[in-house]
């Protein structure tokens, strides 16, 4: 299985025996941190570029473009590791850190591989479908939900 090895889903950090690298918890947590902060900043920088060669108006080209830039780098990065140093320092600074936030899809295209891969065709469609319609159906409850509540008008 390329996006489940020994239990664990690639977008979690291993820190037993079976890393090489022994990355300790606090070590993962902070090369995580740091990738996330870099690639918050080049979604922003590259969202706004984009949006403000576009129109920045009607459709988010930006947010197009970061998401499938990253599901593409994310699946290279996947392509190019294998065996236990899947979860290294580098794996969890570029790849944990920096594509999943760089993108809001990396990560959940390397859960449906994974799904798809393991279970099969059917359990991967149900889980991108459960994902978007829990998704777009809990997003519509939490903003109707603020607006009752007095929320931003």
């Amino acid at each position: 299985m390329v996006c489940l090895r020994e239990g664990r889903w690639l977008d979690s950090a291993m820190t037993g025996p079976e890393n090489g690298a022994m990355i300790t918890w606090w070590q993962g947590l902070l090369l995580v941190g740091a990738g996330g902060a870099l690639g918050g900043l080049a979604r922003f920088w590259l969202v706004q570029w984009i949006d403000n060669r576009t129109g920045g108006g009607r459709f988010p080209w930006g947010t197009l473009a970061v998401n499938v830039s990253g599901a593409l780098l994310i699946g290279l990065a996947l392509g190019w590791v294998s065996g236990p140093a899947l979860t290294s320092w580098l794996w969890l600074l570029l790849v944990v850190g920096v594509l999943g936030s760089f993108t809001t899809v990396s990560s959940f295209s390397l859960q449906v591989v994974g799904v798809a891969e393991r279970d099969g065709l059917r359990p991967a469609v149900l889980y991108i479908l459960l994902t978007l319609a829990g998704g777009l159906t809990l997003v519509s409850l939490g903003y109707g939900l603020a607006r009752a509540a007095g929320g931003a008008a």
